[in-house]
């Protein structure tokens, strides 16, 4: 199949990765898939580290520029399917479609957990799409609800995780290596979270809950690059626990990282489908803190995988996170429980199988 994704978004995250990776899976399948992003999107420098072909198109906003350009390379290059991923590229590639005689299939993927708007337009834009695609299965309740959906057109499909890149070190030996390798204390101990810097990931709720730890042989790892960077910073400096507190920004091997540490948290609040980072922790046999947004219980589930806290609570965060510190048996049950889930819930393989075949549903003609 000839597969075209399109992407509005500048920024980079989760959702930007999962389309480069999937792309590069599809590709290694035999298919022929391009991105088509804004020529200044971080995706549009990253799609080459994935093996994965790029279109600069003005994609960003919803302007005429955007939709001539778009319905212009949809008319010569004639693919299959196009998966839309963001509102504004959405908006041009159901209109550029509605005009062309023989348009592509469109497939919508929706990545978050806000809530949908269910104006008439959303409505006609949605119901375009030959398929809908969602991260998790309580955003695929939610569109059905909001946009009166077919059942059968709304499928969940997962971000699949590397099962092989991201697996636990056996021994502690191990671990302490793989502090070494990046520069980390062995002997201290290490909570950890890998995360885009944006709000809702709750950095700042675990700031405030690592201060009230107060373990001088703990450090916090925050492994991530975006547009909270510069409050994290000025919250650490507040707390004044700048020496206990590395800043790793954005990382190519967020495996190592995760192999370094000892305890896993990610204290979302909104907008979350099935996060990528949690996958990734789960792989790596960690014991994970975690809340019940979005759709992060349909991957842990409370003192069987993770330990699951109330969002915006720190101090239940770091009663949490002290749990799994002083209880080596617990934080070895979760992480092993934990990586079984993930091993056979959340593979790569699988979400590849899913999405090639939804493509291949949508292009019959």
């Amino acid at each position: 199949m000839k597969i075209l994704h399109t992407e509005a978004s500048c920024g980079w995250g989760g959702q930007e990765i999962r389309i480069l990776e999937e792309s590069k899976g599809l590709i290694a399948r035999g298919h022929e898939v391009a991105v088509a992003c804004p020529a200044h999107a971080r995706m549009t420098t990253e799609a080459a580290r994935f093996g994965v072909p790029v279109v600069a198109l003005p994609l960003e906003f919803k302007t005429v520029a955007g939709f001539r350009a778009l319905r212009s390379y949809l008319a010569s290059r004639q693919p299959d399917v196009v998966n839309t991923h963001s509102s504004a590229d959405s908006w041009l590639t159901g209109l550029a479609c509605a005009t062309l005689r023989n348009p592509p299939a469109i497939v919508r993927t929706r990545h978050i957990s806000a809530t949908v708007s269910t104006n008439p337009f959303n409505r006609w834009l949605y119901r375009r799409a030959s398929a809908v695609v969602t991260t998790g299965e309580s955003l695929r309740r939610h569109l059905l609800k909001a946009l009166d959906l077919e059942p059968a057109r709304v499928t969940s499909v997962p971000t699949g995780i590397d099962t092989v890149r991201f697996s636990p070190v056996k021994r502690a030996a191990d671990r302490a290596a793989a502090k070494l390798a990046l520069g980390l204390d062995p002997a201290q101990r290490h909570l950890g979270i890998v995360a885009t810097l944006r709000s809702w990931k709750g950095h700042l709720f675990l700031l405030d809950a690592f201060a009230q730890l107060e373990r001088p042989g703990l450090h916090l790892l925050i492994v991530g690059e975006g547009p909270m960077r510069g409050p994290i910073a000025e919250k650490i400096a507040a707390l004044g626990i700048g020496e206990r507190v590395t800043l790793a920004g954005q990382r190519g091997d967020p495996e190592h990282w995760l192999q370094a540490m000892d305890v896993f948290c990610l204290p979302s609040y909104a907008n979350e489908g099935v996060p990528q980072a949690i996958l990734q922790a789960m792989l790596c046999g960690l014991p994970i803190v975690s809340t019940p947004v979005g759709a992060i219980l349909e991957a842990v589930s409370d003192s069987e995988t993770a330990l699951v806290v109330p969002p915006k609570d720190a101090a239940a965060l770091a009663a949490a996170i002290a749990r799994l510190l002083d209880d080596d048996a617990l934080a070895a049950r979760l992480g092993d429980a934990a990586r079984r889930v993930a091993s056979a819930d959340f593979s790569r393989d699988a979400m590849l199988d899913r999405m090639e075949a939804i493509f291949k549903q949508a292009a019959q003609p």
